[in-house]
């Protein structure tokens, strides 16, 4: 059976989508000197290629799937109508696990303040189709180029506005940008060729995969908490013990005891360990996760 062929965004995204892939369960080996990283799965067959071009070579079936942004995926979807089968929403980013914005911004003393301002003007973008469809289902007439980067810097001698990515604004502040509007929002998506996709094996590789990089992504941010109380006091205990749906609440050998197990958000672990030691928990354990599959 020929291994999964499979594309790793190469560039902002590669770093976390990799670590994503170790907290998933598979190591990816990535060479400074290679585009065809090793893996410790014999089935799997990695190679990076940039998030801009990843839909295109999933279409064509140069690769079986791929990781990329739904930005990309819908530059080259307006470009070339490349089919490619959605399978999975991952909500994780470069810097964050989050969503990526495509804004419009121009610099905060212009005279822009809404889309419409723009008519006769230059916009700026990586995202050039995405940019010009924007525009056009607005009816305004602006002149989009192709900005090779560094395109917060433009305006306003290169350009009169700019259509950029961002996560947390930061950037476009510290340029004296202000974002006018939001032109799309994205998120990494696992994409399959469709006839990669067809393949009983192939989309059996796939959605494993895609069950557990989704696994990794609900851990993130949580940890899990074992804990022991008196059943007299378990009631009052409950009501501090925010979790998933239900805490598993199971018998101990001495009958006045339960064993309580739950999966909270990381950030209140500090306030809430002292609150449940004064409700009555002994035997309180925090531990990390990997994966939690819902």
């Amino acid at each position: 059976m020929p291994p999964l062929r499979l594309g790793i965004p190469k560039g902002s995204l590669q770093d976390s989508t990799v670590q994503l892939f170790a907290r998933a369960g598979w190591n990816i080996y990535v060479s400074s000197r290679s585009y065809f990283p090793g893996t410790d799965d014999g089935e799997l067959e990695c190679m990076l290629i940039r998030a801009q071009e990843m839909a295109r070579y999933v279409a064509d079936g140069v690769i079986d799937a791929g990781l990329t942004g739904q930005d990309w995926i819908a530059e080259q979807l307006i470009a070339t109508r490349a089919e490619v089968v959605p399978v999975q929403e991952l909500v994780y980013s470069k810097q964050s696990f989050g969503t990526v914005k495509w804004v419009l911004a121009a610099p905060e003393d212009s005279r822009f303040r809404a889309p419409e301002d723009f008519a006769g003007c230059t916009i700026a973008t990586e995202l050039v189709k995405v940019t010009q469809h924007y525009f056009e289902q607005k009816g305004i007439d602006v002149t989009v180029e192709f900005s090779w980067g560094a395109t917060e810097v433009k305006p306003p001698v290169l350009a009169d506005g700019i259509v950029e990515a961002t996560e947390t604004g930061s950037t476009l502040r510290a340029n004296r940008l202000r974002i006018i509007d939001t032109v799309m929002e994205s998120k990494t998506q696992l994409i399959a060729n469709p006839a990669a996709w067809a393949d009983t094996w192939k989309r059996t590789k796939i959605e494993n995969i895609a069950l557990l990089l989704r696994a990794a992504i609900e851990a993130q941010g949580r940890v899990g908490l074992m804990l022991n109380v008196r059943r007299d006091a378990l009631g009052r205990l409950l009501e501090l013990v925010p979790a998933l749906r239900r805490p598993t609440i199971s018998a101990l050998s001495d009958e006045a005891w339960v064993a309580v197990n739950t999966i909270i958000e990381e950030r209140t672990v500090r306030d809430l360990i002292p609150r449940l030691k004064a409700a009555g928990a002994e035997g309180i354990v925090e531990y990390p996760l990997n994966k939690i599959v819902m």
